[in-house]
Formats: structure tokens, C-alpha cells, sequence
């Protein structure tokens, strides 16, 4: 018994550790580093945000990558999305008891306080139309499943991946932009900005 709850012990404390050392893993933005696309460049410590850093902070050391200024962080965005992953279809399903895709979308965006519409075809519409091989996190995919136009959406979380709420029999889930089912109808992708 007492080898048990030492072995206990042992393992929350282990585990535990990992969540409270602070530690980010990589690619995640460093301080220096230039973003990476989809995110909103953070200021440069000691320096007046919006202004360059390179010579705001007098040393000249630090020279600014381009970043893609969205009204949203990516990363978080996919997070959001990511969490909820494994909640089941629900026709017009728009909340975690549920979702369909657009009510999917909608709903995570709209924890990252931007609204976009309810109906695929109006978020369709929405931001910058985005080339398959420049997708960053936090785009907007959209396929041609059961009606022509766009019919499903879901939300790139980098490379080939996407996330989303299929079907009538799915769950929220993730699967690849290059597979042999979403490739051929594949739409086109877009960038809310």
C-alpha cells in the first residue's frame, strides 16, 4: 500500500512539473525570433510597441521579421479548435453540447472575440483568399461536399492538417487537406484579417 501512493506521489509530481516550469515548445514565437506567419508580432522588450525595435531600443541588434498582423493569434485560435476536439455532429449544432461545421467555426472564433457569420457561403466571402501552399494556422478551408459552392468549412492548423466537425456520424476531428476524399474538393482557403 505505502509503495502505491509513493508511486502516486511520484507520478503527479513528475507530471505536474511539466505544466509549471513555464516551458513553451518550439516553433512557438521567442522573444527575438521573427514570427511565424498567421501571428501578431509581440514587442520587443524595452522598446514602445510600434515602433522598430531596431532602433527604438538604441542597439540596433534586433531587426524585425515580417509578420502577418491578424485581429487574432493562430496558435490560440488552433488551440481552441483542437480542444474541442471529439464533440459530436449535431445538424445546426453551434456550442460544445454540438456542432456542424460553420457552427464549428463560428464558435471558435468567436472565443477569440472575432464574429463571423453563421452560413458557410457567407464566411466564404470573408477575408483574403489564401494560396493551398501559404495555409497558416487559423485559415478558413472550404470544400465542395454536398452542394457545389462551398458546403463544409474547417480551420487549418498548419502543413496539411486541418480541424473540423464532419458529417452526421463524426466528431470534431483532424484530418489531411491532401487526402484522397477533401483534396478533389478542396474549394479554396481564406485568411481572416
Amino acid at each position: 500500500m505505502y509503495a502505491r501512493v509513493t508511486l502516486s506521489l511520484v507520478l503527479a509530481a513528475a507530471t505536474g512539473a511539466c505544466a509549471s516550469t513555464g516551458a513553451v515548445p518550439r516553433p512557438f514565437p521567442m522573444p527575438g525570433a521573427t514570427p511565424a506567419p498567421g501571428t501578431v508580432a509581440a514587442p520587443v522588450p524595452g522598446t514602445v510597441p510600434g515602433t522598430d525595435p531596431a532602433t527604438a531600443s538604441g542597439t540596433g541588434s534586433v531587426a524585425p521579421g515580417p509578420a502577418v498582423h491578424r485581429p487574432y493569434d493562430g496558435y490560440a485560435l488552433t488551440g481552441t479548435a483542437l480542444s474541442l476536439r471529439g464533440i459530436p455532429y449535431r445538424n445546426g449544432g453551434t456550442d460544445p453540447k454540438g456542432f456542424d461545421c460553420s457552427g464549428f467555426t463560428q464558435y471558435v472564433f468567436a472565443q477569440h472575440g472575432i464574429s463571423i457569420p453563421r452560413e458557410v457561403r457567407d464566411q466564404f466571402q470573408l477575408g483574403t483568399s489564401v494560396q493551398p501552399d501559404q495555409l497558416v494556422a487559423g485559415d478558413l478551408l472550404f470544400f465542395a461536399t454536398t452542394d457545389p459552392g462551398a458546403s463544409h468549412v474547417g480551420i487549418s492548423i498548419g502543413g496539411d492538417e486541418f480541424v473540423h466537425a464532419p458529417s452526421s456520424t463524426g466528431v470534431v476531428r483532424v484530418e489531411r487537406l491532401g487526402s484522397s476524399y477533401w483534396s478533389p474538393r478542396f474549394l479554396g482557403a481564406r485568411r481572416i484579417n
